[in-house]
């Protein structure tokens, strides 16, 4: 089997895409979709093993790929990293800012130091790799950023740290598409309410066993988003179709930000999944929830 995707084959021909995060969830899905219409992708993290597996999987279905371990958040890091992309592939033509991560935990008990871990992660990181690929490549050069922000509209209970990050992503994205127009460089966003990741599996056991069954109830479509729902709107944004949209945010939550909590949410007879992702990996958490 191949990537089922709807755009057209060959979109990305000659084109050299980052996605930081690539090894694995969302990030993995995007890097295989990407390679399959043609572009080179550079999967970046900081785990070497994540990275080669995926690598080797995009080998297999006849992609071209390459890696780049660092960590987004070490900003001499991000610069040299940037700097090899180029010396090896002589542009960067756009850039998917994915990688990111955080932790439940209520926000009277979160630390100094873990509040700066997942506002590092999931802002600081992402401003830098921008930064740098614009410095460096797109600013003479144009190209497509595509951030990766959540479903924090109207807070982010439980996870106010990433709820304070992902929102300072929004306007890290309306700004770069403001300042960065002049070179051509479109900025945009998309925002994944609960899709069904690996991401997942990093949560407790416990956390997982009370939260993942209520999360289908909450959207209106009443399920879960698969990765290449959330992919799908990554690949438009960086193609020449969406060529006038900058500085937007695509929010993929099957409604659950609309804030429909007085209406009552029927089940859907006819909302059915898009799963084009053919080495999509069903998450162990659903599993374990019954799901």
């Amino acid at each position: 089997m191949s990537y089922q995707s709807v755009f057209a084959p060959g979109l990305f021909e000659g084109r050299t895409i980052v996605v930081t995060g690539g090894g694995s969830g969302i990030g993995r899905c995007t890097a295989h979709e990407l390679a399959s219409l043609g572009a080179h992708v550079v999967i970046t993290g900081r785990k070497p093993e994540k990275l080669e597996k995926t690598a080797a999987e995009i080998v297999e279905d006849g992609g071209s790929v390459s890696t780049q371990v660092f960590d987004i958040r070490d900003e001499e890091a991000v610069r040299q990293a940037v700097k090899s992309v180029l010396d090896a592939r002589g542009r960067i033509d756009g850039l998917v800012n994915n990688a990111g991560g955080q932790y439940p935990m209520p926000l009277a008990q979160i630390s100094k130091k873990g509040w700066d871990a997942v506002v590092a992660s999931n802002l600081t990181g992402g401003f830098l790799v921008a930064r740098e690929v614009y410095n460096q490549h797109m600013k003479k050069h144009g190209g497509a950023i595509v951030n990766m922000i959540a479903d924090m509209w109207g807070g982010m209970p439980g996870m106010g740290h990433s709820g304070a990050a992902r929102a300072g992503m929004l306007n890290f994205t309306e700004t770069a598409a403001i300042e960065w127009a002049v070179s051509g460089v479109r900025v945009n966003a998309v925002a994944p309410g609960y899709i069904a990741s690996s991401g997942m599996d990093h949560y407790d056991p416990s956390f997982a066993k009370e939260v993942i069954p209520k999360l289908a109830g909450l959207a209106p479509l009443k399920r879960l988003g698969e990765e290449a729902e959330v992919s799908s709107a990554i690949v438009w944004l960086l193609s020449e179709g969406a060529a006038f949209v900058t500085g937007s945010c695509i929010k993929i939550d099957g409604g659950a930000s609309l804030g429909a909590k007085a209406f009552p949410l029927l089940e859907q007879r006819n909302a059915r999944p898009y799963r084009g992702f053919h080495r999509a990996v069903r998450p162990k958490a659903l599993n374990d929830a019954g799901h």
